[in-house]
């Protein structure tokens, strides 16, 4: 089955199992017990987040595409944190690289139909709230997904109340407790919004800003898996002054602060 073949759900989840058992194989792994999806710049917190077993290309599993954004890795690793089995995808795609939601969300789904019963999906973020400055993680506690896509089709509805578990939330707040919560705004991109579009979001509730997350949050909460979000800022969206987006430096802001990132998880993940 082809990228441009996965038409609904049930077809995203088949080519999501036909990897899982590839995945497996590789690894040597009987299941998952957890998924981490590293978001730009998060790469390196993989080196501080448990024991390398194996890695390798997402590419050659089913379905998986390369990534083209900066800050993203194509590339897939099995380790151990604590006692755990975890997948740990080292970067993803977005639907802004042209590509369909039931791509975005395979990794996800993948690492699920693999025996992963939580999901730790991470990214970067513009900060729409002058007290949360660049380089300040935030656990996410809702989205808003103003992508108008969904990795989900046919009747069946999906309850999206509690999307990110209040137990994985009540866990990050025991590790560190001053990590603040916050409303991810998902937008598709590339474009950035402009100040009014900002100010509309910020009156909305949305506390930071992002291209990815919302979709993969959706699939993993329709297969019944625990969902934990955390976003680092890496740039000031809108604060007393409009600041322009330099990629460069949001990048570097998250890449300086990986090794701490994959710390912190690793301790979210052995108390889960």
């Amino acid at each position: 089955m082809s990228e441009s073949e996965q038409r609904t759900t049930g077809d995203a989840k088949a080519l999501a199992t036909e990897a899982a058992k590839e995945l497996l194989t590789r690894t040597g792994a009987d299941s998952f017990d957890a998924l981490v999806v590293l978001g730009s710049g998060w790469a390196g917190a993989a080196d501080t987040l448990g024991s390398a077993d194996i890695e390798f290309d997402a590419v050659e599993l089913p379905g998986f595409v390369e990534p083209t954004a900066a800050g993203h890795s194509g590339r897939i690793r099995s380790m151990w944190v604590g006692d755990k089995r975890v997948v740990v995808f080292l970067g993803r795609v977005h639907t802004y690289e042209g590509h369909d939601p039931m791509v975005v969300a395979h990794a996800v789904r993948t690492g699920i139909a693999a025996g992963a019963q939580v999901a730790v999906l991470t990214g970067s973020a513009g900060s729409l709230r002058t007290d949360f400055a660049p380089g300040q993680p935030v656990v996410l506690r809702d989205h808003i997904n103003l992508t108008a896509r969904s990795p989900l089709t046919g009747p069946d509805f999906v309850d999206m109340s509690e999307a990110y578990s209040t137990r994985l939330r009540e866990i990050t707040r025991e590790v560190d407790a001053s990590l603040p919560e916050g409303v991810y705004v998902a937008t598709s991109g590339p474009q950035l919004q402009t100040p009014a579009e900002l100010k509309v979001l910020r009156q909305a509730g949305a506390d930071v800003l992002g291209r990815s997350i919302a979709l993969e949050s959706i699939a993993a909460v329709e297969m019944g898996t625990e969902v934990l979000g955390l976003a680092i800022v890496s740039n000031d969206a809108v604060g007393a002054v409009f600041e322009p987006f330099k990629e460069e430096k949001a990048l570097e802001i998250v890449t300086r602060r990986s090794h701490r990132l994959g710390e912190l998880l690793n301790r979210i993940l052995t108390s889960s």
